[in-house]
């Protein structure tokens, strides 16, 4: 590990977090840090640091909160630094995952994945329950249309008068696939009317 550097991975979501104490007393060669919302899919600082670290390193993270947006996320990126033969350690939970094959690591990191696979399956049936109830009451209206009847029909004419799909669904502010699934509706519905 003499070789290896320590560095220190930082993320603060509000201006009230210190940046300094999530890692003080830590003497460390290097700090990444990301001032973002944990729910935040881009976070350059990590990204960073993913592609500085290398093997024989050490990284220091306050907790494990503050590294991933959800256990199936930290799953993800322990294993990527392990089999990258980065160490990382976390503070507050005093657990250090190094990528031996330890069955005490394996189980902590196979008991995270299964309890992101049951979070995963809980938000879906608990989302299913509101959408159902909802619809018995009455108030479910779904997703609202992007498009009303007479912008289609507009399209159509649109489309009629030699104007591109690209620039058409430029205008309208959808992509080219929400306005070919657009197209595809009216064409059924104007058959249905055809054959009857």
């Amino acid at each position: 590990m003499s070789n290896g550097k320590i560095i220190g991975y930082v993320r603060v979501s509000t201006f009230e977090q210190n940046i300094d104490r999530q890692l003080e007393g830590f003497k460390l060669d290097r700090v990444f840090t990301d001032k973002l919302s944990g729910k935040d899919t881009n976070r350059p600082a990590l990204d960073e640091m993913l592609d500085y670290v290398r093997d024989g390193d050490l990284i220091i993270v306050h907790s494990m909160d503050r590294l991933a947006r959800n256990l199936d996320d930290l799953r993800s990126l322990v294993f990527k630094l392990n089999s990258k033969q980065v160490k990382i350690q976390f503070v507050k939970e005093n657990l250090t995952f190094t990528g031996e094959d330890s069955p005490m690591s394996n189980l902590l990191l196979s008991v995270m994945g299964a309890f992101a696979e049951f979070e995963r399956s809980l938000i879906r049936e608990r989302q299913l329950e509101g959408i159902a109830l909802a619809k018995k009451r009455g108030v479910y209206k779904g997703r609202k249309k992007a498009l009303d009847e007479e912008q289609v029909k507009l399209i159509t004419t649109e489309i009629e008068k030699g104007k591109t799909k690209s620039s058409i669904a430029k205008d309208f502010g959808i992509s080219r696939e929400t306005l070919y699934q657009y197209l595809k509706l009216e064409n059924c519905e104007a058959s249905e009317i055809d054959i009857n």
